[in-house]
């Protein structure tokens, strides 16, 4: 399902990005197996970067005070840009990402992601490319993780509530 569905996105970018070579940003380390996949899948020329950022808060579903852990190492200003997120869910650490991008002055940035959890949502933030829509429950695999646990697991699976806050 993975696969096919990142195929079809493949193509959607390669259309959208005709004669233009965007720039793929992948937000570890989350969204690297996404990334290496979608990348593939696109048939058109484009670069990849990559940023870090951590969001601070009282626990792993919470976010809180975000910053960049590691930066793009090129400019993005005048270029286009297409930010992949492994998961989007409440959206606060997603618009505090746009903003800062943004403020670098691309030529435009679209936002894609695996997995989009409109139930937790508490900012709007515009997704042009989308995996699958979740339900609200918390994903590991396919690059998503737990305590740094499961990011290898080649599928995506829900964590037994359980095992939360262990």
């Amino acid at each position: 399902m993975i696969a096919a569905r990142l195929a079809e996105l493949g193509r959607a970018i390669a259309d959208d990005y005709r004669d233009r070579q965007p720039v793929i940003v992948s937000v570890l380390k989350g969204a690297t197996p996404l990334v290496a996949d979608l990348a593939r899948a696109i048939d058109a020329p484009i670069e990849l970067d990559c940023i870090a950022v951590t969001s601070f808060g009282p626990s792993a579903r919470d976010s809180g005070v975000v910053r960049f852990t590691k930066d793009l190492d090129r400019s993005i200003e005048r270029r286009d840009g297409l930010l992949i997120e492994d998961v989007v869910d409440t959206g606060l650490t997603l618009a505090y990402v746009l903003r800062t991008l943004r403020a670098r002055r691309p030529a435009s940035l679209a936002v894609g992601t695996l997995l989009d959890k409109r139930a937790r949502r508490l900012i709007d933030v515009d997704l042009r490319y989308r995996g699958f829509e979740a339900p609200d429950a918390f994903y590991v695999g396919y690059g998503l993780d737990y305590r740094q646990r499961y990011r290898n697991l080649p599928y995506i699976g829900v964590l037994r509530p359980e095992l939360l806050h262990r």
